[in-house]
């Protein structure tokens, strides 16, 4: 739990430069954000490099749009962040990555089937693709929403880049670790033919058993 709003500034620029590091951003292309207050969030801003970022850099938005006077503008993709804040009371991070192999799938709009354990146990099924819509705008934030829906982690953005979502930064940025590998995977397995994917019940159960039992103080 993040006590004060300069420990969300902290975490969000240590976690968009490990993104950066791993490739899932490309070059000033990927946000992420934190909601820090029921009506508050975090963002990083628009066009400062990655490996050039300061915690003073962050902005400070409510979920109305009002940016709080601070140095640097929020990213282009505010209207995103702040529309699945909007719809989703139980998310607390977003983060938007351009990473390639994901990207992949949403070029050829085509969703991520679930094809690998880890991704039936974060994501609880297949990742679809919203429809096209330009970038940094409204019509982007509501299709992106529509594809989320209620329980959704994450979504394609058409011919874009990919939105995940979690109740931390660090849950968020697992998911989009695990879905990059998935789509990953996925590409490298036609290769071999059709590849298989999970029936819905083996989805279900891995999904439960991983919010059950897995990781420490579980049963």
């Amino acid at each position: 739990m993040m006590h004060t709003l300069e420990d969300c500034k902290n975490q969000a620029v240590k976690m968009a430069q490990e993104i950066y590091q791993e490739g899932l951003f490309f070059s000033t292309w990927g946000n992420l954000s934190c909601r820090f207050a029921p009506q508050q969030v975090v963002i990083t801003p628009s066009g400062i490099p990655y490996d050039e970022l300061q915690p003073p850099d962050m902005a400070v938005v409510n979920l109305n749009g009002q940016v709080e006077p601070c140095r640097c503008k929020p990213s282009t993709e505010l209207l995103l962040h702040l529309e699945i804040y909007q719809a989703r009371a139980d998310v607390r991070a977003i983060i938007h990555t351009h990473s390639k192999f994901a990207t992949v799938f949403a070029v050829a709009r085509r969703e991520i089937a679930t094809v690998t354990e880890e991704m039936a146990q974060l994501f609880g099924g297949d990742v679809p693709v919203a429809a096209y819509a330009l970038p940094g705008t409204r019509e982007l934030a509501a299709r992106a929403v529509e594809a989320l829906g209620a329980q959704g982690y994450g979504a394609l953005l058409a011919n874009h880049g990919v939105v995940c979502v979690g109740q931390t930064l660090e849950e968020a940025l697992q998911r989009c670790q695990v879905l990059e590998r998935s789509a990953e995977i996925l590409l490298w397995s036609h290769l071999l033919g059709e590849p298989f994917r999970l029936p819905p019940e083996e989805i279900k159960t891995l999904r439960e058993n991983f919010l059950k039992y897995y990781g420490q103080g579980k049963e």
